[in-house]
C-alpha cells in the first residue's frame, strides 16, 4: 500500500522493537516506548511481531490510502480512531482499501503512545539492522526524521495469510494494563550502595510529578530530594533501559528508548522492563511512585509478557484456520444455519436478518 500524509500529528515516527547491539559503539538503541503494543498490533495484521510501524504520540495523522489495500490495527494508549469519519474500533485489524482516509487524533483515555501498525510493515531501510528513528542523530525511519505534511509512505509485501487475520481482535485480558495509578515496580541497583538508607526510603516513599522535560530519551521527575551517601557522580558506565539516575541535584531522572549508551550519574535502580511502557504511556505533570522487587520477579513480569505474545499468536493461527461453510439451506426467509468450524470443533450457528 501508499499512503499520504495529510497532517502528520504532534510526533509520529517510524519505529520497530530498536537498534540492538551497537550501543558499544555509542549508537542508542531507541525503538517503540510500549514495545507490547506495537507487537500487539503487528500480529493483528499478520505482521511478524517485530515489524516496524507508526508510533503516534498524544496527537495522531490524517493519513489517506493512495494505493492498494491492507490491514491496519490501532494499539496502545485510547486516542480517537476513525476512518472516513466513522469511529473505528482499536485493538482490532481492519481492512482498508485506496481512497480511505485514516485519521487518529488525541486520547480519549489513559495513555499517551499509540501504534498504527500496517500488514507488511513500514518500508524504509534497514539501518544496522533496525527501521526505528533517532531524531537526535537523524538515523533510521522515514529521512531519519518525525512524519510531516506530503509524505508518502509505503508498506512491504504482504504475508501469504494476511487476509485471513481480517477483523482479529486482541482480547481484553493480554492488553496490557498501563494504569496511571499503578507503582512501577523496580529492582533496585547497580549503585544503590550511593544512597543513604534515608535516600532509598525517600525514593521508594514519596511521590513524583513528571516535568516537561520527558521525551523519547528519558523523563525528568520532581519531588523529594533522594540523599546520597557522598557524590553523585561516578565512572560513565552503560545505561540499560529503564535506569532511574539520581544526579547531584537528588531528584530521579528514568532513561527510556532514546536514553545515551553512558553516563556518570549513580543510577538507584532500574524499571521492571513492563513497567517502561507504563511510564511511556504518562504525560507531564502525572504522578509517579516506585516499590521495590527482586530480580526474580521482575523476570518473571518481563516473562509473562512475552507469554501473552504467545498465547496471541496461537490465537491468531486459530483465527486463520477457521472455515464457513453452510450447512443447510434455509428453511425460514431471513433465516441461515451455518456449521463454524474453529481450531478442529465444529459448532451449530443461527443467524436471522433483522429490519
Amino acid at each position: 500500500m501508499i499512503f499520504e500524509v495529510s497532517t502528520p500529528g504532534l510526533l509520529t515516527t517510524v519505529q520497530d522493537l530498536g537498534r540492538w547491539g551497537y550501543q558499544g559503539k555509542g549508537m542508542p538503541v531507541a525503538g517503540a516506548m510500549d514495545p507490547q503494543a506495537l507487537k500487539i498490533g503487528n500480529i493483528l495484521v499478520g505482521n511478524d511481531p517485530q515489524e516496524a510501524a507508526l508510533e503516534i504520540t498524544v496527537m495522531g495523522p490524517t493519513l489517506t490510502v493512495a494505493e492498494g489495500e491492507g490491514l491496519i490495527a490501532l494499539t496502545g494508549a485510547r486516542m480517537g480512531f476513525t476512518i472516513n469519519e466513522i469511529e473505528a474500533p482499536l485493538w482490532q485489524s481492519i481492512k482498508v482499501t485506496a481512497g480511505d482516509v485514516i485519521s487518529v487524533t488525541s486520547p480519549k483515555g489513559k495513555g499517551c503512545r499509540a501504534y498504527l501498525c500496517i500488514s507488511g510493515g513500514i518500508d524504509v531501510p534497514l539501518i544496522m539492522g533496525s527501521k526505528s528513528t533517532y531524531l537526535r542523530a537523524n538515523v533510521g525511519g522515514l529521512e531519519g526524521r518525525a512524519l510531516k505534511a506530503g509524505d508518502v509512505i509505503s508498506t512491504g509485501p504482504l504475508k501469504p495469510l494476511t487476509w485471513l487475520a481480517a477483523d482479529f481482535i486482541c482480547p481484553e485480558y493480554l492488553r496490557p494494563e498501563r494504569g496511571p495509578d499503578l507503582p512501577l515496580r523496580v529492582v533496585l541497583g547497580p549503585q544503590d550502595d550511593a544512597f543513604t538508607e534515608k535516600g532509598i526510603k525517600t525514593f521508594l516513599e514519596s511521590e513524583y510529578k513528571i516535568t516537561n522535560e520527558a521525551d523519547r530519551m528519558g523523563y525528568r521527575l520532581e519531588g523529594e530530594t533522594i540523599e546520597h551517601k557522598s557524590g553523585a557522580d561516578i565512572i560513565s558506565d552503560a545505561i540499560p533501559l529503564g535506569a532511574v539516575q539520581v544526579p547531584g541535584h537528588g531528584r530521579p531522572i528514568c532513561m527510556l528508548a532514546d536514553r545515551q549508551t553512558t553516563g556518570g550519574y549513580t543510577k538507584i535502580a532500574v524499571l521492571c522492563t513492563p513497567d517502561i511502557a507504563t511510564l511511556a504511556q504518562r504525560i507531564p505533570g502525572q504522578s509517579v511512585s516506585f516499590k521495590a522487587i527482586s530480580l526474580e520477579e521482575s523476570i518473571a513480569a518481563t516473562r509473562a509478557e512475552r507469554e501473552q505474545i504467545k498465547e496471541l499468536l496461537k490465537l491468531r493461527a486459530s483465527y486463520r484456520s477457521r472455515r464457513v461453510f453452510p450447512k443447510k439451506e434455509p428453511k425460514d426467509k431471513g433465516i441461515y444455519h451455518w456449521m463454524l468450524k474453529i481450531d478442529g470443533k465444529t459448532y451449530d450457528v443461527t443467524v436471522e436478518e433483522l429490519e
